[in-house]
């Protein structure tokens, strides 16, 4: 029955839907970041044409290991219950040259619905992802670039940094509590990575938006910056109200909300 007191929810665009895939490796990287390899003939045609694309990981819901395709509603995946799917926004693999199979990289955090699995799942497990997503667009004219993130950003921070021409300067800030996650960003001469490394249940993104607030941002400077959703409000709040940067110049993205029951931050 519906709520004459509760307005309707907008409907939007259905998604691609979902293909099913299977876990063909899992690899820790490091002490906080573990690479799942997936693969399957759903994937044939899947194509991840810019950085720092997202895709929706389905995963099996809590107590089942069966897994169960969710339909879309106008708004949301609902399972045919009406209750909500397992699902996580990661970001894809991505090159010039991408094909499947896909792998994705998940922070592990202490615990979680996506940290448990993908600590636990096996080689050959169903799992079904739907996109991709909105990447980002490098824009070449750009004299400078400006790129930040927490952990949660690493993967689609790293492709960013890849895609923008080695001869732009390029100020990146990166908050972890991972020592290893500075050793992997790309090397160039041109970067410039302002490290903060924090426990890891120090607040969210504080360190991040600190170091950005009052970092110099020219009106020909491309700035992208991902991380935990309250962080990345600050630094827009900062951004575009205080410091008065042109919106048309940056890219800022909340990847997770710290407090969300189920979070895994990633």
């Amino acid at each position: 029955m519906t709520d004459p007191e509760r307005p309707a929810l907008p409907t939007r665009q259905a998604p691609p839907p979902f293909r099913t895939v299977v876990v063909a490796a899992s690899e820790r990287v490091s002490a906080r970041l573990q690479r799942i390899t997936l693969d399957g003939p759903d994937l044939e045609g899947f194509t991840v044409s810019a950085p720092a694309s997202s895709v929706r990981l389905l995963l099996p819901s809590v107590g089942r290991s069966d897994l169960v395709i969710p339909t879309w509603h106008g708004n949301e995946f609902l399972l045919s219950d009406g209750a909500r799917p397992a699902i996580r926004t990661l970001t894809p693999s991505w090159s010039e040259t991408a094909a499947p199979p896909l792998t994705v990289d998940v922070v592990l955090h202490q615990s979680g619905l996506l940290t448990d699995w993908a600590r636990t799942v096996p080689v050959g497990a169903s799992v079904a992802v739907s996109g991709p997503g909105r990447g980002y667009h490098v824009d070449p004219s750009a004299s400078a670039f400006v790129v930040a993130g927490d952990e949660s950003a690493l993967p689609a921070l790293t492709q960013v940094l890849r895609a923008i021409p080695g001869s732009i300067p390029t100020q990146v800030v990166v908050e972890t509590a991972d020592p290893a996650a500075i050793e992997r960003l790309p090397q160039r001469a041109g970067i410039t990575i302002d490290s903060h490394l924090v426990a890891a249940d120090a607040p969210p993104g504080a360190a991040m938006s600190a170091a950005l607030a009052d970092l110099p941002i020219d009106p020909d400077t491309a700035v992208w910056v991902a991380g935990e959703a309250a962080a990345v409000q600050r630094v827009r709040r900062r951004f575009f109200v205080e410091r008065d940067i042109d919106r048309s110049q940056c890219t800022i993205r909340g990847y997770w909300k710290a407090g969300r029951a189920g979070t895994d931050g990633t």
